[in-house]
Order: C-alpha cells, then sequence, then structure tokens
C-alpha cells in the first residue's frame, strides 16, 4: 500500500508542477497581450481625437466659407448689374 502511495504522490506532484509552469506561462501571454491592446486603443483614442479636431475645424472653416461664398455672390451680382447699365 506504500508504494502505491508513493506513486500517486510523484504523478500528482509531477502533474501539479506542469499545470504552475504552463499556468505562469499563460499569465504571462495574457498580460502581453493586455499590453499590446492598451497600446492599440491609446492610438485608436488618438485616432478619435485627431479626427474630431478635424470635424471641428471644417464645421468652424464652413461658416467662414459660406459667407465668403455669400460676398462673392453679392459682388459678382453687383459687377454685372454695373454691367448691364453701361
Amino acid at each position: 500500500m506504500n508504494t502505491t502511495f508513493d506513486i500517486l504522490v510523484i504523478v500528482l506532484s509531477v502533474l501539479l508542477a506542469l499545470f504552475l509552469i504552463l499556468s505562469i506561462i499563460a499569465i504571462s501571454l495574457v498580460l502581453k497581450l493586455l499590453s499590446s491592446l492598451r497600446q492599440i486603443v491609446a492610438k485608436g483614442e488618438q485616432l478619435v481625437d485627431s479626427a474630431e479636431q478635424l470635424g471641428e475645424t471644417l464645421r468652424a472653416n464652413a461658416g467662414a466659407v459660406g459667407i465668403v461664398r455669400m460676398l462673392l455672390k453679392f459682388v459678382s451680382s453687383v459687377s454685372n448689374m454695373k454691367g448691364k447699365r453701361d
């Protein structure tokens, strides 16, 4: 009975050691993956921020472009009217 018990303890010890080693490797890989995902998320946030700034710039300039177009149409219509009077 003693020999069977010794063999069982050795087998279980070896399996526990393998499990611990594999667990440590798996945890280190998961930590590396999380690190990479954090970097990807940070770059995505930067991209969204820059796109948001671009949208704000376009929105701000769209009003200015509209005013300039309106002034150009006004000037062209005034110059057309002057040309018709002459």
